[in-house]
């Protein structure tokens, strides 16, 4: 029960049955580590959604021209699948991956992220702690989030959603000294994150497959 990418907190999603998961990469140490190149994972729960999904135009629009035709793939093969749901979700799902990747909640990330982006993640939490690091980030805002891209290959659903977002980072050293950062000024950040499911599983999850910077 996700809905997003991705797509509360991680027993409130458990309750629900978080119906998918999406997830941002920021700048600076507190960055998300880049994933492997290519990917496909699985997980999606669909949702009810007209046949032709709608384009919000406007500042607030949640899908982009670009998507559009993706979008029907997706309807055509999930008629159960919701757009705003989705979007929902995506934004609950990248607030979930954030903290969790500053927290080092590797029990939380395995259940969230596809393999190959999660060895990215552990082999940066596994860094900064040989460094010494402690990341006292905080989401501050989630300003836009629109899906940009949407596709179907055999099974696979796989679902790009373009994440704006402010956030405060800040780095701190073993003794509790600043290395980075600022909680008073908060960083822009412009990410788009790719969620997939496998159409045919009986899992109704969506999971962050890729993240890359807008």
């Amino acid at each position: 029960m996700f809905y997003v990418i991705l797509f509360a907190m991680v027993a409130g999603f458990l309750a629900l049955r978080l119906y998918s998961v999406l997830g941002k990469r920021t700048g600076h140490e507190q960055a998300l580590p880049k994933p492997a190149e290519e990917r496909v994972i699985a997980a999606p729960l669909p949702r009810t959604i007209d046949a032709v999904p709608e384009v919000r135009e406007s500042g607030n629009r949640t899908i982009e021209a670009g998507a559009e035709t993706g979008l029907r793939a997706v309807v055509s093969a999930d008629s159960s699948f919701d757009v705003a749901q989705f979007i929902e979700g995506a934004k609950s799902a990248y607030k979930m991956i954030l903290e969790s990747y500053w927290k080092g909640d590797e029990d939380t990330l395995s259940w969230l992220v596809e393999e190959d982006v999660r060895a990215g993640f552990t082999q940066a939490i596994a860094d900064r702690k040989a460094a010494g690091h402690v990341l006292e980030n905080r989401l501050i805002a989630i300003e836009r989030a629109v899906i940009a891209e949407a596709s179907v290959e055999g099974r696979v659903a796989r679902i790009a959603v373009r994440f704006d977002a402010d956030i405060a980072a800040v780095t701190l050293d073993q003794d509790g000294n600043l290395v980075a950062g600022s909680m008073t000024d908060a960083v822009e950040t412009h990410d788009v994150w790719t969620f997939a499911r496998n159409l045919r599983s009986d899992d109704p999850n969506w999971k962050l497959v890729e993240t890359d910077e807008a």
